[in-house]
């Protein structure tokens, strides 16, 4: 399993929220190109940055941002946040990400998910956020009556690389990760799935890492920002 330290981006800086709240940021750093080289430094192998408020602005806002990011590392990126036309896609690819996160166009525009995956293959992943099992869009603030594995299924034959899926209710708030939800949508599908939203100890990796499911890996924020767990601990816990 690959560990993928986030780096929740907020006007320019390094930050967490609490379940999804925007007005209940913490900023951990003001400079979030020298916080992703020190994850690189680390031994981490995957960076998985969002863009906040590019969610709800439904375009890039923390472009600059992302751009140092990637001009200060060397280990493939994946970002999520206002990506909703194959031209922020082709952009932000040429501009050096390894994968992009289509989420609230998952619904709202399903078929762009399609001829995105189409055309670049292994570098389209889609994310699924959700509330209760029921997903949400536009930065989690407007809820759906979609089952998440009933979207996740959608997708089955797209080719998509990649299913990041968040437990909302779990996100930031260190109570650990929604693991048989988790498995249960990995168990649905043949797509890949990253389990988002909860993780706070090792021993919640540990659970992610022997679930009942085939896991491609695990997102941490806040705990790492904590310093609730040891990084390279939890790097040897994924791997070994």
């Amino acid at each position: 399993m690959i560990l993928y330290p986030a780096i929740d981006l907020k006007d320019g800086n390094c930050v967490r929220l609490y379940k999804g709240e925007m007005d209940q940021a913490t900023v951990f750093s003001d400079d979030p190109a020298a916080q992703a080289l020190s994850f690189q430094e680390a031994g981490c192998e995957w960076l998985h940055l969002v863009d906040l408020n590019g969610a709800f602005a439904g375009q890039p806002v923390n472009a600059d941002a992302v751009e140092a990011i990637l001009s200060a590392t060397d280990i493939p990126a994946q970002l999520g946040g206002g990506i909703r036309d194959l031209k922020t896609i082709e952009t932000w690819l040429s501009k050096g990400l390894a994968r992009v996160i289509l989420g609230t166009a998952a619904v709202e525009n399903p078929a762009l998910v399609r001829d995105a995956a189409q055309a670049f293959p292994g570098q389209v992943a889609v994310g699924i956020d959700a509330r209760n099992s029921m997903v949400a869009t536009r930065g989690w603030a407007e809820e759906t009556d979609i089952e998440a594995t009933d979207l996740a299924r959608q997708f089955e034959d797209a080719g998509i690389a990649a299913i990041i899926y968040t437990d909302i209710n779990r996100d930031g708030a260190m109570q650990g990760p929604n693991v048989e939800a988790t498995a249960a949508l990995a168990r649905a599908v043949s797509i890949p799935v990253i389990a988002s939203g909860g993780v706070s100890s090792l021993d919640d990796l540990k659970a992610l890492k022997t679930a009942n499911a085939p896991l491609n890996g695990a997102i941490s924020g806040r705990a790492l920002y904590d310093g609730a767990f040891d990084l390279g601990e939890a790097l040897a816990v994924l791997k070994g």
